[in-house]
Parts: structure tokens; sequence; C-alpha cells
């Protein structure tokens, strides 16, 4: 059985798109909007640990990065969970938890793999 968590924000278009994906094939997902509530530290690690650390979960390339003066800063992975967590907004979208699987925005060919492996 599924339990896939889906952190995203309402107007992101990629969070939107993996929502329909997963609405579409009727898998119940758990949407968490990051602009309301942030993952916890132990998920947010989890998170991290299947995508390949906590520096890949920072969306470098948004708005929000920049504004908040971070693109020449050094960050350390304290220093990223401690944004994160503060910040949940400075996350790439979307990030999808299937159990012990997760992946980082679009990933519509490993959600595929999912549904027909664990269908």
């Amino acid at each position: 059985m599924f339990r896939i968590i889906l952190y995203g924000t309402k107007k992101c278009a990629e969070t939107r798109k993996a929502e329909r994906f997963f609405r579409e094939r009727q898998v119940p997902i758990q949407a968490i909007d990051l602009a309301k509530k942030g993952p916890s530290p132990g998920e947010l690690k989890g998170i991290a640990a299947r995508v390949g650390g906590l520096a890949g979960l920072v969306d470098r390339e948004g708005k929000r990065f920049s504004k908040r003066g971070l693109a020449a800063a050094y960050l350390t992975d304290p220093d990223i969970e401690r944004l994160l967590l503060e910040d949940p907004l400075l996350m790439k979208t979307p990030a999808v938890r299937n159990g012990a699987l997760a992946t980082l925005g679009p990933a519509e060919a490993t959600w595929r793999e999912w549904l027909q492996k664990f269908r």
C-alpha cells in the first residue's frame, strides 16, 4: 500500500502536476503545503538521506534563496538543516515521499516505477 506524502506549495506548478499525477491514478496522497507547515527534523533528514543529502534539498535557483542573500554564503549541512526548518519555502518542490523512497522535483518516471512495483 502506498503512503505518498507530497511537500510543495499551492503556487508551484510542478507540485500541482505531482498532485494531479497521483490523483489521476487514484493514489491517496497527503499533501503538505510548505507555506503553512514544513517537515519535521526527522522527516527532513529522511528525505535528504534518500535524495543525496541536505544540500540537494535547497532550491538555489529560487527567488527566496537569492532574496535572503544566500547565493554567496558557504552553507554547511547544519546550516542548511537550520535554514530549511526555519523557512521550508527554501526547499525544492515537489518533494515526494513513498515510505523509504523519495524524489525531488518532477519525477514522473520514478513515480510510474513505484506504481508498477507496489500495485
